[in-house]
């Protein structure tokens, strides 16, 4: 057995095929937990090489491989099993194969070469067709590979017979995203950042390949190396390298620990939370975001131990134990802020109430900017600068979120707001960072206008288009202004609209026909169903009254209000309904609405903004394998029918996203509930992972949309079969 550290370069470069055995799974990784995470690693490690050509570039580790040789004759082309990694080879060679297109098309010919030799084997050791492969995946996506891999640049990915496999559709994640990064800093700037990219995958990127001699036994080294064990988190190795420099330094270590790190070793700090696509420990997590509030740079969770060793030992020139008070004190600005969010009740200052909208929008991320403007080793900033600041960065989440625009490189943008605010007047750190946000142009850093929400907000089904949580925030807000809450000016009833309790209400509900004819406003039913969905036709509601009030008709709906209900923004629903409620009333209602998001986050009078370029958001199905490699659910997990009749029915989850019933393997969580059913169904509303039916596999799919910011298309909301349910 070798094992080696490989770049891409070394492992693909050479003639061979890497070949997967028809035993092991098909591909499973998807946009949100592999494809975008590799394509930021590769293009933070290219932006830090261009912004400083003379530093080197710490490589990337992207994990294990585990490879087999098979005895071949001399002069042939080698051929390796691969026991373990097939998912991260056959990723890496979709986006070698992606970017090699993309060169192509930017006329960066050299580059290009140089990546097509790390996709393609020689033609003079083709014996078959497939030979040209360097990697031939198992048997279920060797169809999808093959067309993909095979066609000629410019791929057209629609009218490839395997059009939306899943490889196919990575191919074009990957050239998309290329494409849009070698064009983002004008066309003077293309080449260079052609030959930077090239250079990240080929060397940049690192693999421990462990390659097995014919005879050695694989599937021993393959257990030994996948047993689980207690991996150390960042705050574990940070720990032990403190208080071995404190001890070093003669400083009692009893001490030190019991008044500055003893708490992070509480249930608070040690409470697992969501960090972009993975749960850690919030004092890592607290650890990550320090780190970037102090440096200003992007440090991504793997990095944390060792660049807080490099700033520990040379960047932040104080003792061990002087820079464990700084973090001791940090930690209770963070927790403070943590605090903040979670409050449902009462009033906010206006950090507190920063605090709160942007944990709604789980934008984790933006807690090192928080860090670094009320840093307490710093010079306090000015409230009204400080207020400004917070209205500035919430306006551009806000924003951003309502017209759906990427969030894939806030980490970047972020980390280039915490170096502004260290570098200029923290007198004036409020406009500063106005003026910057003012400034953007990219397509994952600019600041929406009035012209692109508005636009955006009146045609969009809100409800469907944006997660729940974030919608109630959304109303809630609009509540509060409503109520007299501006900027620093209290509501004139002093309170504030109670935060994430209230249940969104369609007033049009969504089983229409009963009670809701169609008005000469709307042209057919589709336009009605998706004009039901807009923010005129939504409210929030109590969740016993919601109940009430559901599906009836609209008479019912404003008696219940009239008589039961004190929020303002149904008060003046009321007002301007009247006896009737209908689609004008809805379009109409959009525009009120949307002028009070406008004025709630508003932009700099007359920004207006030019995106360089825009990737509009592309809706996709969620399917069941995303659940699973994003660990919301487990292969080999029981599903049981909720329909009363049919509660002693099961299925089981496999590994590959199929759903086993009867012996027989589905494609589909509707398949298997048509085939259980012996009718039509829902399969996310069908199914449950509680035998108790409490809840619907449709609730996790909803978790793992809001919480990873998904642009997907989701089924019916109604549930023609909700009265079998119960």
């Amino acid at each position: 057995m070798d094992t080696h550290v490989r770049t891409p370069q070394a492992i693909f470069l050479q003639p061979q095929r890497l070949i997967v055995p028809l035993f092991q799974r098909p591909y499973v990784w998807g946009r949100e937990n592999q494809w975008e995470p590799l394509w930021e690693d590769v293009q933070r490690l290219t932006e830090r090489s261009l912004s400083d050509p003379n530093r080197e570039v710490e490589p990337h580790f992207l994990g294990a491989v585990v490879l087999q040789q098979v005895q071949k004759s001399t002069g042939s082309l080698q051929q390796r099993v691969v026991i373990d990694g097939q998912q991260r080879l056959t990723t890496l060679q979709i986006l070698l194969d992606a970017l090699h297109a993309e060169l192509l098309a930017v006329d960066a010919i050299k580059s290009a070469r140089r990546v097509e030799s790390l996709v393609a084997n020689d033609d003079t050791y083709w014996e078959q067709k497939e030979d040209r492969f360097n990697v031939w995946p198992t048997n279920r996506d060797r169809a999808a590979f093959n067309a993909v891999m095979a066609a000629t640049p410019p791929v057209a990915y629609d009218q490839l017979e395997q059009r939306g496999a899943r490889l196919v559709e990575a191919h074009r994640f990957f050239a998309e995203r290329a494409r849009a990064w070698l064009r983002a800093a004008g066309p003077e700037a293309v080449l260079a950042r052609a030959a930077a990219v090239e250079k990240t995958v080929r060397d940049h990127l690192q693999l421990v390949v462990i390659d097995l001699k014919a005879e050695e036994n694989a599937q021993e080294i393959f257990e030994t190396l996948n047993a689980r064990g207690s991996q150390l988190t960042a705050a574990d190795l940070i720990k032990n390298f403190v208080f071995q420099r404190v001890a070093e330094a003669g400083v009692p270590v009893e001490a030190a620990y019991e008044s500055h790190w003893r708490e992070f070793e509480t249930a608070f700090w040690e409470a697992e939370i969501s960090a972009g696509r993975a749960k850690q420990p919030r004092v890592s997590v607290f650890l990550n975001h320090w780190l970037i509030a102090q440096t200003g740079e992007e440090v991504v969770a793997r990095e944390v131990f060792a660049r807080f060793k490099q700033y520990a030992s040379s960047d932040a020139a104080k003792p061990m134990d002087a820079l464990l008070e700084r973090l001791h004190r940090a930690a209770g600005v963070y927790r403070a802020f943590v605090h903040d969010s979670l409050s449902t009740t009462g009033a906010l200052d206006r950090r507190g109430m920063f605090a709160y909208r942007t944990s709604v929008l789980e934008s984790e991320i933006i807690k090192p900017l928080v860090l670094a403007l009320l840093d307490p080793e710093q010079p306090p900033i000015p409230e009204p600068e400080l207020h400004k600041a917070f209205n500035v960065i919430e306006s551009w989440l806000v924003r951003r979120m309502l017209v759906r625009a990427t969030s894939k490189a806030y980490n970047g943008i972020v980390a280039d707001l915490v170096k502004l605010v260290r570098s200029t007047d923290r007198a004036v750190a409020g406009t500063t960072l106005e003026e910057s946000l003012r400034s953007q142009t990219g397509d994952s850093r600019y600041w929406p206008d009035d012209d692109e929400v508005r636009r955006e907000l009146t045609e969009l089904p809100a409800y469907k288009r944006i997660g729940r949580g974030r919608l109630r925030m959304v109303l809630e807000a609009i509540e509060d202004h409503l109520r007299g809450w501006s900027g620093t000016a209290r509501g004139l009833g002093g309170e504030r609209v109670g935060r994430g309790t209230l249940n969104i209400e369609h007033i049009l509900p969504r089983k229409w026909q009963a009670h809701w004819p169609l008005t000469s406003g709307v042209r057919d039913e589709a336009e009605r169903d998706r004009l039901l969905h807009t923010l005129g036709n939504l409210t929030l509601l109590t969740g016993r009254l919601n109940s009430t009030v559901s599906n009836g008709p609209w008479t019912g709906k404003r008696e219940a209000l009239q008589t039961h209900d004190v929020l303002v923004l149904n008060r003046d629903l009321l007002k301007s309904a009247g006896d009737t409620w209908a689609d004008d009333a809805i379009r109409a209602r959009t525009g009120r609405l949307v002028d009070i998001v406008l004025a709630i986050w508003p932009v700099p009078k007359g920004h207006r903004v030019a995106v360089a370029t825009r990737i509009a958001p592309t809706r996709r199905r969620v399917e069941l394998i995303d659940l699973i490699v994003a660990g919301f659910i487990e292969a080999g997990a029981t599903l049981y029918a909720r329909p009363k009749k049919l509660r002693h029915r099961t299925a089981k989850v496999l590994q590959d996203g199929r759903v086993e019933v009867d012996g027989e393997a589905f494609t589909s969580l509707s398949s298997a509930a048509a085939w259980i059913a012996e009718g039509s169904w829902n399969g996310w509303k069908f199914f449950s992972l509680d035998s108790t039916s409490k809840g619907s596999l449709l609730d996790l799919w909803r978790r793992y949309v809001d919480e990873l910011a998904v642009d997907a298309e989701e089924d019916d909301d109604d549930d023609s079969n909700a009265d079998q349910v119960g």
